[in-house]
């Protein structure tokens, strides 16, 4: 990313009427945040603005709830065909768009903005910056390159995709620059003990459960720390509130990589990854028709778990 990707992306919005503002499907904190922090800025900019994902049954994770402007959300067809500009954010690759694809590619121009060190810069502009720790940031970097500031609900979703991206300014990744840039936020006004208290202090009794059960499965095989979610273990759970149960096992001591599978209705897994700094797990999912960063990434395998699993501690050991 450079000066002059941000005046350019600023000069195709700056000439937008319409505007698709999506991020990727299963959206976490810094997906949702960005998203709408900046589809926000773009609507009082006096932008149409559609702020979506490409799912059949778009739905907030629980734990985000507390964000402003979720009623402004639409449904993936709800959306129209020809945008002015369609920004693809926090996307490492188009196919994270999945039923929305389309869409970016009949838009007039597109901007992709972005941290993964695998995007591929799909876009006509690219907003890409691996170094950074957040879309986020980036998000507010490009408001910021218009000459003007978030105001307080805006830089509220900003400022949660930087502290659920950073895993509470904890990740290496985490940066003076992205300090700072937290700091701007916070001082636009907002409830920062909020994003803390909703995000990783409430919790319903089910997720207690559920958790129990995927500790109770945990294994320790040669400095890898893993374990599953199967849809039948849910019980009215949502599986979006199971985000943050890589970061208890991630905490094992003696463990290079943690890994947690999670069923979907559709019967295939999701995988998450993360690395204590010894193995790129970014490098690994790419094997696996994924990406994401070097300490934290994830694919989708449509294996069983001990066929996945066997796929994984193989591709590491190699």
């Amino acid at each position: 990313m450079t000066a002059s990707d941000l005046q350019q992306a600023v000069r195709l919005l700056e000439g937008a009427e319409t505007v698709i503002v999506c991020c990727h499907v299963a959206p976490d904190g810094d997906a949702l945040g960005s998203m709408i922090g900046l589809g926000r800025f773009l609507g009082r900019k006096g932008k149409k603005v559609w702020m979506s994902w490409g799912s059949d049954n778009p739905r907030v994770p629980p734990q985000y709830a507390f964000l402003p402007g979720l009623d402004d959300l639409s449904a993936h067809d709800q959306l129209p065909d020809n945008a002015d500009v369609f920004v693809a954010i926090d996307c490492g690759d188009i196919g994270r768009l999945e039923l929305l694809q389309g869409k970016f590619h009949t838009a007039t121009s597109t901007i992709n903005v972005d941290h993964h060190i695998s995007n591929n810069l799909f876009a006509d502009v690219n907003i890409v910056e691996p170094d950074r720790a957040s879309s986020s940031e980036l998000a507010f970097e490009l408001i910021k390159a218009f000459g003007e500031m978030p105001d307080a609900e805006e830089a509220m979703c900003l400022y949660t995709g930087i502290v659920t991206d950073t895993g509470r300014f904890q990740y290496p990744s985490t940066s003076a620059e992205t300090l700072r840039s937290a700091a701007e936020l916070r001082d636009l006004g907002i409830e920062h003990h909020v994003v803390g208290e909703e995000v990783y202090e409430s919790a319903s009794f089910g997720f207690l459960r559920v958790l129990g059960i995927v500790l109770s499965r945990a294994r320790l095989d040669e400095g890898i720390v893993w374990s599953w979610v199967e849809q039948a273990d849910l019980d009215g759970l949502d599986l979006d509130e199971t985000e943050h149960f890589i970061d208890v096992l991630r905490s094992v001591r003696g463990s290079k990589v943690a890994v947690i599978l999670k069923q979907v209705p559709e019967g295939t897994y999701k995988v998450s990854l993360r690395s204590r700094g010894e193995v790129d797990v970014s490098a690994l999912a790419q094997r696996f028709g994924g990406g994401g960063h070097a300490r934290a990434a994830g694919f989708t395998s449509h294996r069983a778990v001990d066929e996945t699993m066997a796929a994984i501690k193989s591709a590491i050991g190699s």
